[in-house]
């Protein structure tokens, strides 16, 4: 079993107060994709700025690549990327020279500083643009060229705080593709988002934290078989109700709900084939107008964890 690269054990903060994390367990393994999600004020920011050593944690214990994040900040800083929502660009420099700047911050020297910034440029396809003021760039390039500059140093754990709010799909996709790249070439990713679909797709593992503590973790499909799927029947009229909801109890074991001709019945755990949902409803003479089983989503993962009360799913606020 490989080690995780990122790991924290009874991790606690606290603001005076306020516990923003009371005892979190987190083990991320190395060359992924890791969602953190949860509600504001769940403590996912806390949770990533410790980790990238901007705040000291109360109490536990993080470990970065090997590194005690408490004990050693600095080699912590030497193995990370953070890129957060706002980038520090001067948008009357062009691409090339802003991150030519990151780099000798960086300490990567003068040389190396142009030969990673000019690299890193071809790789993410603004080598056409680099020489452009970034103020003329679209929201999608300045996402990339924030992207590059945490990647500098060609950290072996990025943090990605919504790398992709307020782009448009087109630029958004890019980005899922050079995060993919990432990963592929060995990087690992902790990533937070404010679309739960993005989380979806590029996610292999997720963590829900809620209250400072984490209430659930897995894979994508393994948190949605959790709560299972629904089955959608619309009925011709609404004197095949009785009989249509009769036997989609008998089928799932859970009691349907009416809206007008239209049922929904939850399908925990082993969905029953459509095929035979469908012969059932026949053999009970229930007209069946549509059908369809409706696979859940991170969307419904989230507020079945969380509470309907849950505000926008925002991560890292």
């Amino acid at each position: 079993m490989t080690d995780p690269i990122v790991r924290t054990s009874g991790l606690r903060k606290d603001f005076g107060a306020v516990t923003a994390l009371s005892g979190l367990d987190l083990e991320i393994p190395p060359h992924v994709v890791y969602g953190l999600l949860g509600p504001n004020g769940a403590g996912k920011s806390t949770t990533v700025r410790i980790l990238s050593t901007l705040t000291r944690a109360s109490g536990g214990q993080a470990v970065v690549a090997g590194f005690d994040v408490a004990r050693e900040p600095g080699s912590v800083r030497e193995v990370i990327g953070l890129a957060g929502q706002d980038a520090a660009l001067d948008h009357g420099l062009s691409g090339r020279e802003n991150l030519r700047i990151f780099g000798r911050l960086s300490r990567l020297g003068v040389r190396g500083a142009r030969r990673r910034a000019d690299e890193l440029l071809e790789r993410f396809d603004l080598g056409h643009a680099a020489d452009r003021q970034v103020g003329t760039y679209s929201g999608g390039m300045r996402r990339r060229i924030h992207l590059i500059a945490g990647l500098l140093r060609a950290p072996e754990v990025l943090f990605l705080d919504e790398p992709t709010t307020g782009l448009d799909p087109r630029s958004r996709i890019g980005v899922w593709e050079s995060i993919r790249d990432l990963v592929a070439d060995g990087t690992t990713v902790l990533l937070t988002s404010q679309y739960l679909e993005e989380v979806d797709r590029l996610a292999s593992a997720v963590a829900v934290i809620d209250h400072g503590r984490l209430i659930a973790e897995g894979s994508p499909a393994q948190l949605k078989s959790r709560i299972g799927g629904h089955i959608d029947v619309v009925v011709d009229s609404v004197d095949h109700l009785p009989g249509a909801m009769a036997v989609l109890e008998r089928l799932t074991g859970r009691r349907p709900e009416a809206d007008g001709t239209r049922i929904v019945v939850a399908a925990v755990g082993e969905v029953p084939p459509l095929p035979r949902v469908v012969r059932e409803l026949d053999l009970a003479g229930a007209g069946i107008r549509d059908i369809g089983i409706r696979e859940p989503s991170l969307d419904d993962v989230f507020l079945s964890l969380t509470g309907p009360a849950a505000r926008s799913p925002e991560v890292m606020a």
